[in-house]
């Protein structure tokens, strides 16, 4: 099967208006840009989100957001994006926050087919609202499902001909599972080789779970929130 394609633009074919995508990174850390701005310029729609975060102003999720591309956000931190809040509490935007821990595990058993698990997290709060409670040890949990989605796009340091990724440092946070999670995944890489070229125990995701791969291009560092001293 032939998994590498020329750019993002090729790599995202097949996403149509209403679907569920998981974006992967941690703030601005390892997030898909290629991808993401691929998918500003084809314009999809009302589409459900499920990331970590939302970006900041016009950065990452943040672009999706300005195009009022985005009917859905399903997060555990929202709070660096002003258009969020805008659309959030104007009614443009529905949202879904999950403890951050909830959400991985979340993504994690829906990549490896688990459909539900019970968790502490959330219980006595809002989060519950009417989800089963059971008692395990003395303590209550809550019941979560596991969670899937129509496109994983995730963003790897370094990535083989098959698929095989390496993420780094923070970028591992949350790209790993959603690769495992998405019916199709897509990896943009920041540097491609040959198959073979990796070591073999320095891989975070295999390349069964890969369905498309690309060189990316034009990556810049950004800063999500600066802080400066005199």
């Amino acid at each position: 099967m032939q998994k590498v394609v020329k750019n993002a633009k090729e790599a995202i074919q097949g996403i149509q208006d209403g679907m569920t995508l998981m974006l992967g990174g941690f703030g601005l850390c390892g997030i898909p840009e290629n991808s993401l701005d691929a998918l500003v310029d084809a314009g999809v729609k009302n589409l459900t989100c499920i990331s970590n975060n939302a970006g900041i102003d016009n950065v990452g999720l943040g672009k999706l957001l300005r195009g009022q591309q985005v009917k859905k956000m399903i997060s555990s931190y929202v709070g660096e994006n002003k258009e969020f809040e805008r659309q959030y509490l104007s009614g443009e935007l529905e949202v879904d926050l999950i403890p951050q821990g909830t959400l991985a595990e979340r993504i994690r058993a829906g990549g490896a087919g688990i459909p539900a698990f019970f968790v502490p997290a959330g219980y006595g709060t809002e989060v519950q609202g009417d989800k089963e409670v059971r008692e395990f040890e003395g303590k209550p949990h809550i019941l979560e499902l596991g969670m899937r989605a129509d496109f994983a796009i995730v963003k790897a340091w370094k990535g083989d001909t098959k698929g095989n990724l390496i993420f780094r440092h923070t970028a591992n946070n949350f790209n790993n599972m959603m690769a495992t999670a998405g019916i199709i995944t897509i990896a943009e890489v920041e540097e491609l080789v040959p198959a073979g070229e990796l070591d073999p125990n320095q891989i975070h995701t295999p390349h069964i779970f890969i369905q498309r791969i690309f060189q990316g291009r034009n990556y810049v560092k950004q800063i999500e929130f600066a802080t400066t001293s005199d």
